[in-house]
């Protein structure tokens, strides 16, 4: 059977010495001098989200993403290269097609309806809506041209993709 120590024991256990750590690191009771506590040994901050400074995201910080477009403050960058997102053109085609049909499970229940009274046929009127299709994406500038396709999940994916494209040529402007 192995044995472990318990906690609080040895030299080099934190709960082994009594008193403030940071006074012992040489700084005041509570940390450092304006109140805040001290990293490890003074060490740089590593890992971790930083907040940017200021109100402008940096440009390398992607801003949105539109397919395989990525948008950040200052640039535009596709599979086909990078260039300035400034005077930009971007265009949307929308290939969705809404389709609309009655469900097999109407048919049956309008079937099954029929056979014990005439208001079974009210189930044939269940309609059901598809959207199939895609949205097209272009942006050219600076000699770089790249089309991007987005697949309809729904009826408001047009709508959203149109949204982005209108941010991102704010940001062209």
């Amino acid at each position: 059977m192995t044995h472990y120590p318990q906690p609080g024991s040895g030299d080099d256990h934190p709960q082994s010495y009594g008193g403030d750590p940071f006074a012992q690191q040489g700084f005041p009771s509570g940390g450092y001098p304006s109140g805040e506590l001290a990293p490890y040994g003074d060490a740089p901050q590593t890992g971790g989200w930083q907040a940017a400074s200021g109100a402008m995201m940096p440009s390398g910080q992607p801003l949105t993403s539109i397919g395989d477009i990525t948008i950040t403050q200052t640039e535009v960058i596709t599979p086909a290269g990078r260039f300035p997102i400034k005077g930009s053109i971007w265009t949307v085609n929308d290939m969705t097609q809404t389709s609309e049909s009655t469900p097999a499970y109407a048919i049956i229940l309008a079937v099954l309806g029929f056979l014990f009274c005439l208001i079974g046929l009210l189930f044939l009127l269940i309609k059901e809506r598809r959207v199939t299709g895609y949205v097209q994406v272009t942006v050219q500038g600076n000699g770089v041209f790249h089309s991007t396709m987005i697949p309809a999940r729904g009826y408001q994916t047009a709508q959203q993709v149109m949204q982005q494209v209108n941010y991102a040529r704010s940001l062209a402007a």
